[in-house]
């Protein structure tokens, strides 16, 4: 299709919009205080999906998660038929093999190259939407996704939630959901939930420059006083320097790995629960962080988590790994065997499976006085203190660059002395970190780091 693609009306955006759901979009966009919104999206659900979603929800909000400890979830012989029968990409490789580890495996590279492979001929092309990822490790996504999927995220937010006594409340009127970015160029918009009585949902940005006075992002946060507030550690250190007053009933931090200080320091200042949601665009929330249990607890029924070796092999029981995920809820991107590039060890709670370590992208080795140590060992040297993004990188002579943000200088020397007692006094220097940087967070440029 040539020239550029029609921005979708209100109609189109909001099928099944009331009075009082218009009333709440005039709210968050024409008040004072209100940033400058450089997007329009919306729900897109019709009357009959919004039905679908309530139902889902209730489904997912009972469901029972996991599968034996030696065998297979019993939903997963079906799930590979049916991607078989109905993938382009899965069709051309004939029938599926009898053992289900001789399926070949997948990554993010392969999903780059053509989308279009992975999606099932059963998906209504009208009804389709996609939306595109930046990504850390070179490969771009566009992601295949329908609206009713976008809705089906609320679900396993709510399951997380219920987890440590949150149930929602905000509905018609009310404010539900604050999804916060702090970046030069952010996606920003409003809508409105169905499912929860067109109750408000704002897409902001935290960056000065998207509002009229820096003072306006306190003053139109404790306006909305959503119930929920949604970010990363970097939007989130930038809310704390604000003197908001507002009251959330939970914080969820998705995206990017949260240090236990800075949740301290979230959960101190908002006096509610902090989510450390382990999420993919890929598939959605995948799993939530629970003290108790040990890690992070899996929140998709008809989520199959493999852990594989570099060869593709599974690991022994409470071994590291490569997290590997079939099934999900995006009926438009059905993935089997997908890696994630995420790692960790996998054990069974009693309620659900747990992402024991969980640590995001390729594992990193560092050379430590002689010694090969473990990327998550530099995650543990700095845990106890509030830094809501860094990177580190080993350099070829060895010495090893630690960078931070600069509203966090003050706290570099404690970070340089807490990684030289890994790498020796001397070893660390620190150097500045663009505060929205999308860098990877932890690199090499030794031989072997990869080993």
């Amino acid at each position: 299709m040539n020239g550029p693609t029609p921005i979708p009306d209100e109609e189109q955006r909001f099928p099944t919009l009331t009075p009082a759901g218009r009333a709440m979009l005039e709210f968050l966009c024409e008040h004072p205080a209100a940033p400058f919104y450089r997007n329009q999206s919306g729900n897109k659900l019709l009357a009959h999906e919004v039905e679908q979603v309530r139902r889902f929800e209730a489904d997912i909000a009972q469901a029972a998660i996991g599968w034996p400890v030696d065998g297979k979830p019993a939903w997963l012989d079906g799930f590979i038929r049916a991607t078989f029968d109905t993938v382009p990409y899965y069709r051309q490789l004939g029938s599926p093999p009898r053992v289900f580890e001789d399926l070949p495996t997948l990554s993010r590279a392969d999903f780059a190259a053509d989308i279009t492979r992975f999606v099932p001929d059963t998906v209504e092309i009208e009804r389709l939407i996609n939306f595109r990822t930046t990504g850390t490790t070179g490969h771009p996504l566009l992601i295949a996704s329908h609206p009713v999927v976008a809705a089906r995220y609320l679900a396993f937010h709510k399951r997380a939630l219920t987890r440590f006594g949150v149930a929602l409340r905000h509905g018609g009127g009310q404010v539900g959901v604050v999804l916060l970015g702090h970046q030069q160029r952010c996606f920003t918009y409003v809508s409105v939930t169905p499912t929860m009585g067109e109750s408000g949902l704002a897409k902001i940005n935290l960056y000065p420059d998207e509002w009229r006075h820096p003072d306006d992002r306190a003053r139109y946060l404790d306006a909305l006083s959503p119930e929920v507030v949604a970010g990363d550690p970097i939007s989130f250190a930038e809310l704390l320097k604000l003197p908001v007053t507002m009251k959330p009933r939970a914080l969820l931090s998705v995206s990017m790995l949260l240090l236990p200080a800075m949740r301290v320091r979230l959960e101190q200042r908002f006096a509610c629960p902090v989510l450390d949601i382990y999420s993919l665009n890929e598939v959605g929330p995948v799993a939530v962080f629970d003290a108790q249990a040990g890690g992070h607890v899996l929140l998709q029924p008809e989520l199959y988590v493999e852990i594989l070796d570099p060869d593709g092999k599974p690991v022994p029981a409470g071994q590291r790994g490569e997290i590997t995920l079939t099934g999900g809820f995006n009926f438009c991107l059905p993935l089997v065997r997908y890696r994630t590039g995420d790692h960790a060890s996998l054990s069974f709670h009693s309620d659900a499976p747990v992402l024991v370590g969980l640590s995001g992208r390729s594992p990193v080795r560092y050379l430590a006085s002689g010694n090969w140590i473990n990327n998550i060992d530099v995650t543990h040297a700095l845990k106890h203190l509030p830094i809501p993004h860094f990177s580190v990188h080993q350099r070829a002579d060895g010495i090893v660059v630690l960078r931070l943000v600069r509203a966090m200088s003050a706290l570099g020397g404690e970070a340089r002395a807490a990684l030289e007692l890994l790498f020796g006094a001397g070893n660390v220097v620190l150097e500045e970190l663009a505060a929205d940087d999308k860098t990877v967070q932890y690199t090499s440029a030794l031989q072997g780091v990869d080993a």
